[in-house]
């Protein structure tokens, strides 16, 4: 009986490696036509020089796959990657994951008594509060269990986390995340100032909930990691001097740059130096930065703009979005007019129809204030905020400040996510290239400072101002 219980064990596991590696190689083969059929940057990367290393690689990953089915994501990864596009690229699906997370055998379930809870300030037990949601941390036997009370993808009482007590007040985690299916994932653990603190190395952070919120949200907001868990970088619009004005501009995907500068106009149009801090801003839309584009500006310059890619896969995509209501509202009839240009025109890169190739901008107005403009640019720049840092350059009034390159993701954009046969995941995959291409490429460069920071970056912003802050302000404010 017991050999025939693992016989059918082991032939369990073998079905179900066997079912992975199928819905993998799946993925894979439609990543790859994908990629070869609708990637605008496929024949600029992909040559006769190189064709035969691609094949290679993909044989290579293939096999990968058949030994190891339950690294697909990395490996799907893998192959992107080999074209050197940060645009291009998979992610999971989370819908999948919470469609098929009654079905994970990872996920797991304890029965406190979240009404109960004792609280130990001594140890890690206690009601924790974090950016998610609050959980409790009570001791099972030789670990503690994170279990959820109110916590962003979990249901009350479903297990975050698993921790192993290591001395010193370090811990090493079994984490199960949401968007991972809830399969297993180690970490590490630290509990800081005066054990208020729970800090997740480089994912994040929750302090010890009392009965004062706003006090908890205080708290928590203005803890610096020890291990640096993301940029945490917040908008900020501040007079620093009767001189100078400064800017932080965390991303381009909402209106928060038009926002503060329509509200700061008086403010900034009265000093003579202006300061716009875009560090960690990864992009978003080019329309989010219109404001600070009129309030630089200085002589005509060029846009270069985009070209689509005409395939049937794109224009599949695009009839599915028009289809199913995806599209903007008020954006509809310039859809359904770029579909029919790139209908017109199979295998080839075409101009949208409601839009220019190159566009000359012209103003009406070229402000006296602020006359110098420093933009502090990091590596983590890329995307809509390498597009706002070209259109700077053309202002005689900006100074690039930075200790690095951006990251130099542009070239191909218009990203969108195409869901993989198996559901599991998403393909990003471009549907335009610039006109730039190929004179004065991004990708993979980047985007030079003008001027060299001397002093260590800053990892954990927040709404601080920093060395390099004060170092561009007195650089444009010093007067020989």
């Amino acid at each position: 009986m017991k050999q025939l219980f693992v016989t059918f064990f082991l032939f369990s596991v073998f079905a179900y490696s066997h079912a992975q590696e199928k819905e993998c190689l799946a993925d894979f083969d439609y990543i790859i036509n994908r990629i070869k059929n609708d990637y605008p940057g496929y024949s600029d990367k992909v040559n006769q020089e190189n064709i035969a290393n691609l094949k290679d690689f993909e044989t290579k990953i293939r096999n990968k796959i058949t030994l190891y089915p339950d690294s697909c994501f990395i490996f799907l990864n893998d192959y992107t990657a080999w074209f050197k596009d940060h645009h291009l690229r998979v992610s999971y699906n989370r819908d999948h994951a919470k469609k098929e997370e009654n079905e994970s055998h990872d996920r797991k379930y304890t029965t406190t008594n979240l009404e109960s809870v004792s609280t130990n300030s001594n140890t890690l037990e206690g009601v924790w509060f974090g950016y998610w949601g609050t959980f409790v941390i009570e001791k099972r036997d030789d670990k503690y269990l994170g279990v959820a009370i109110k916590y962003s993808g979990y249901e009350q009482n479903q297990i975050i986390f698993e921790a192993i007590d290591k001395g010193n007040n370090e811990f090493e985690l079994i984490t199960y995340r949401d968007y991972l299916q809830y399969k297993p994932q180690q970490e590490k653990a630290s509990l800081l100032l005066d054990k208020s603190v729970f800090e997740i190395h480089d994912h994040t952070r929750f302090v010890r909930q009392t009965s004062d919120k706003k006090a908890d949200m205080a708290f928590l907001t203005s803890y610096i990691p020890k291990y640096p868990n993301g940029s945490n970088t917040y908008p900020i619009a501040m007079g620093l001097t009767d001189s100078t004005f400064y800017l932080r501009i965390p991303s381009f995907y909402s209106d928060v740059a038009n926002d503060l500068v329509e509200k700061h106009w008086n403010e900034i149009i009265t000093r003579p130096n202006l300061i716009i801090d875009i560090r960690n801003n990864g992009g978003g839309q080019d329309i989010y930065y219109q404001k600070l584009a009129e309030l630089i500006y200085t002589n005509p310059y060029e846009i270069k703009g985009i070209e689509w890619y005409a395939t049937k896969g794109i224009i599949e995509d695009w009839e599915d979005a028009i289809k199913n209501g995806l599209i903007k509202e008020g954006y509809e009839e310039e859809s359904k007019a770029l579909v029919e240009k790139m209908k017109e025109n199979i295998g080839n890169f075409v101009i949208h129809p409601y839009h220019k190739g190159n566009n000359m901008v012209k103003r009406d107005t070229i402000y006296k204030y602020p006359k110098q403009v420093g933009v502090i640019i990091n590596g983590r720049n890329a995307s809509s905020a390498e597009q706002f840092i070209l259109t700077a350059k053309n202002s005689s009034k900006v100074i690039l400040f930075g200790t690095e390159n951006t990251a130099g993701v542009l070239d191909y954009s218009n990203i969108t996510p195409k869901k993989l046969p198996s559901g599991e995941y998403n393909l990003w995959l471009p549907a335009t290239r610039s006109r730039r291409l190929p004179e004065n490429p991004i990708d993979n460069i980047g985007i030079a400072p003008d001027i060299y920071i001397p002093f260590e970056p800053t990892l954990q912003l927040f709404d601080r101002l920093d060395d390099w802050v004060y170092f561009v302000k007195n650089y444009l404010e010093y007067k020989e």
